[in-house]
């Protein structure tokens, strides 16, 4: 099998991407129909509104994150997703009947958005984490790309699949059949083969636990930095929702398929950014520097573009580089983290990627409804700046990243080894 898709050789993996990719094209399909609900539906295009339910749906990575990552490294994961797993059909479900029969208010979305954000708390550090347990560690750095793949390719499919069927049929059907591709992904996990389940060292319980992630990350300058750039990238530049949705109904004037049509565009290049990290062999921080420098350079330009075609073919540009950006760092973090300390550490993590959208989601859309969405896509553009001198900084300071004049030309050294 070529090396870009070689960790599917193990049946485990296989088996659990095929599930996890059907309902993750139910996850996207619901994420779009819940922005258009209360965007077009609920209030009258208040991206406010938007970045509150963001803020709601990932808060508690912050609120429960030192109860998560202790909860990943403790408890079997399996469990753990199994649990999780059917939790979050119920709710879609729960949103689901509502909508059809006519009673879903804001504040319904607004609760179900907090409740889905409490179990996706303890469902994603033992998501990320669990494909550790599936294959070997020297195709881990391929088995999160093609798992970043999976997710992004049912990006690519869910909202085109969504902004037809709400135009059809309504977004109530599209939360529930969200709420039907949940099964796949439990039935993935119940007929996993467990002797070929990769035993890994776990945490023996001790006082301090719960903090230890804290210290072990605080003494690693590599993890700080890479969590650094998650923090500023996460909180202010992945609002895609509230870019996407604002651009197609406020400037492009565009309906639920154009809406869909465009996140699926972002999908593309989303896709292929995580298949470029599937074929690399090692994951490393020029990499990381490389996607956030792109990252921000292509939001500016999508906030330019004066037609839906060139605005889709920026976010091509903006996926690409988000992806590079987001499977490089959760390589680079699972392979070089202590596998006991895993699950704390990637809980960190997700908590400052997805918990600082409370902070940032609210401010973005309140840019996007007083000064337009171009304007609220500049501030994530600058998101990427940010994060890109992060990653200069700590390579100066640490890989002794240095500037030489070579045959007339300017050449880049870095200490690889640090």
């Amino acid at each position: 099998m070529p090396g870009t898709f070689r960790s599917l050789r193990g049946f485990n993996f296989r088996l659990w991407a095929a599930g996890a990719f059907v309902s993750n094209i139910g996850t996207w399909m619901q994420r779009t129909a819940q922005d258009w609900l209360v965007l077009a539906e609920l209030t009258d295009k208040s991206a406010t509104a938007v970045g509150i339910v963001m803020a709601l749906q990932f808060g508690p990575q912050v609120l429960l994150l030192p109860l998560t990552g202790f909860t990943a490294d403790h408890f079997e994961r399996r469990r753990i997703l199994l649990v999780t797993q059917a939790c979050m059909g119920l709710l879609a479900l729960g949103l689901g009947v509502l909508t059809i029969s006519g009673h879903a208010l804001l504040w319904h979305v607004y609760v179900f958005a907090f409740l889905l954000g409490c179990v996706t708390a303890f469902d994603a550090p033992a998501r990320q984490t669990f494909v550790s347990d599936l294959v070997t560690e020297s195709e881990l750095s391929n088995a999160v790309a093609l798992n970043s793949t999976s997710f992004n390719a049912a990006r690519l499919i869910g909202p085109a699949i969504a902004g037809l069927l709400i135009a059809a049929i309504g977004s109530g059907w599209v939360f529930l059949l969200n709420a039907a591709s949940y099964l796949a992904v439990i039935a993935s996990l119940l007929f996993l083969r467990g002797a070929e389940l990769q035993r890994r060292a776990r945490s023996v319980r001790a006082r301090g636990d719960l903090i230890e992630g804290f210290r072990y990350v605080w003494n690693r300058p590599d993890l700080k930095a890479i969590l650094l750039m998650f923090f500023l990238i996460g909180t202010f530049g992945m609002n895609f929702a509230i870019y996407i949705s604002t651009m197609s109904i406020t400037v492009f004037h565009g309906g639920a398929g154009q809406y869909g049509v465009l996140t699926s565009t972002m999908a593309i290049g989303s896709v292929t950014g995580a298949l470029l990290a599937a074929g690399r062999t090692q994951p490393r921080i020029s990499m990381l520097l490389a996607g956030a420098a792109i990252f921000g350079i292509g939001l500016a330009s999508a906030a330019l573009m004066p037609s839906e075609w060139l605005f889709g073919v920026a976010l091509m540009v903006v996926g690409i580089a988000a992806q590079t950006f987001t499977t490089t760092a959760n390589s680079m973090i699972q392979l070089s983290t202590d596998p006991a300390m895993r699950g704390r550490v990637l809980a960190i993590m997700l908590a400052l990627a997805l918990g600082g959208t409370p902070v940032g989601a609210p401010i973005v859309g309140w840019v996007a409804d007083s000064c337009g969405p171009r304007w609220a896509m500049v501030i994530g553009a600058a998101s990427g700046v940010a994060a890109a001198c992060v990653a200069i900084r700590y390579l100066v300071r640490y890989r002794q990243l240095r500037v030489h004049i070579e045959n007339g030309r300017p050449r880049l050294s870095i200490d690889q080894a640090r």
